[in-house]
């Protein structure tokens, strides 16, 4: 299986004939998509837009053709994806949840995060680096680590308002056709009761929730720890999933590539509790490697129709699973296997996030969860904490509030 990148599978019309053919059903066993993984799932554009710049269909008629077929192709990812989904979650019976490592770092509390450092300016940042050091190297072993408290509460719960009211605003305004849905959502695989919302900076309490995220919990510095102060902020959104959303298939964000490093770091925070029925996030562990990934594009079922290399690997890595407290989060590699559970509860789960690119790295294989604005301004986490700490010291941000005059 080729997977060169992640999230989401971009496909015109004139992709149809190969992802139909890519997508005919397989024996459990040996079941398998040709075609790029997903994040957090697959799309297509538009009816009549074509990835890489090919030219939209000449006339009418075939702009209907290409709409029509896309919505039938539509419907069949959906629905091979989700029976997918539920033979791996059979496959998956060794979870258990993401705790916070004890990281024993001078004037650090054990899971870390807002308020834990202590001490002056320059003992909090000297604490906050050596803790930021310390995940990193759980972080590259492990592809995931857990970090607690990293919003307040207060703020928290003001984020998740924020963005369900501008989640209400957006939807009507694609109703209405003011905008269309790429403005201000992301494209989305098993769109029924789920979301990728872009999010705009500018508005005080994004620019607060940022603050605390990267300056007052080590989420910044261990990111930093890796990649340095010149990675670049790649996405800016909040994932939504409603009541009803189906569990996703397990996927890597970006494939392994011999000799290179990691690609991409995604910090995940939950905007309110997430418990085990509110579909949270499964990660494979120390799946970010060669082995890992060699095993899991292998779905052919072994002589006499026995266990793929990809299913043994899903059955016999033990799991854990994001069921972070309010405020809390998860930093992971985008190499790391993992998929968004379904939600089987009666409240919506938020997670605010945002992805950092390692500098080394050009195009990573599909577009970005973000505002176009935001993604060429490039900005790089040095310059956004430089930013944030002078917002968090009273002195403004300037930075982020010539961003934010760029968005609507």
């Amino acid at each position: 299986m080729v997977m060169p990148r992640r999230r989401r599978l971009v496909a015109g019309a004139g992709c149809v004939p190969l992802l139909v053919a890519s997508l005919v059903p397989a024996p459990a066993a040996s079941f398998s998509f040709a075609t790029p993984s997903c994040r957090r799932g697959w799309a297509a554009l538009a009816p009549g837009r074509h990835h890489g710049g090919r030219r939209r269909a000449a006339t009418s008629a075939s702009m209907v053709g290409a709409a029509d077929a896309s919505g039938l192709l539509y419907q069949e990812q959906e629905k091979l994806i989700v029976r997918r989904g539920e033979l791996e979650e059979g496959m998956v019976t060794n979870a258990a949840p993401l705790e916070a490592p004890s990281i024993k770092v001078r004037g650090v509390g054990g899971g870390g995060g807002f308020g834990k450092a202590a001490g002056g300016g320059g003992a909090k940042k000297a604490s906050s680096k050596a803790e930021g050091k310390a995940r990193a190297k759980i972080l590259k072993k492990e592809g995931v680590v857990r970090v607690d408290n990293v919003l307040t509460p207060d703020t928290a719960d003001a984020v998740r308002d924020y963005l369900y009211d501008l989640r209400r605003k957006s939807e009507r305004e694609v109703a209405e056709g003011t905008i269309q849905p790429i403005q201000q959502f992301a494209d989305v695989l098993l769109k029924h009761n789920r979301c990728d919302l872009t999010v705009p900076l500018g508005d005080e309490v994004v620019t607060r929730a940022l603050e605390e995220a990267l300056c007052k919990s080590p989420v910044g510095s261990t990111i930093s720890a890796v990649f340095g102060d010149d990675a670049i902020l790649h996405e800016f959104s909040c994932l939504m999933s409603d009541p009803g959303s189906q569990r996703q298939v397990i996927h890597p964000d970006t494939p392994y590539i011999d000799g290179k490093g990691p690609v991409l770091y995604t910090c995940f925070v939950a905007l309110q509790d997430v418990t085990l029925d509110m579909g949270p996030t499964t990660w494979l562990p120390r799946t970010h490697n060669e082995k890992a990934h060699s095993a899991f594009q292998d779905a052919t079922a072994t002589e006499g129709g026995g266990t793929s290399p990809k299913d043994e690997l899903i059955k016999t890595t033990p799991a854990v699973l994001g069921t972070l407290s309010k405020g809390s989060c998860t930093i992971f590699d985008s190499r790391t296997l993992h998929c968004g559970t379904a939600n089987r509860s009666e409240d919506g789960r938020a997670l605010f996030y945002f992805s950092f690119k390692n500098p080394e790295v050009g195009y990573t294989g599909n577009p970005a969860s973000i505002r176009p604005e935001l993604a060429n301004a490039k900005v790089s986490l040095g310059s956004l904490m430089e930013d944030l700490e002078s917002f968090g010291s009273g002195k403004g941000s300037p930075l982020i509030d010539r961003l934010g005059s760029m968005m609507r």
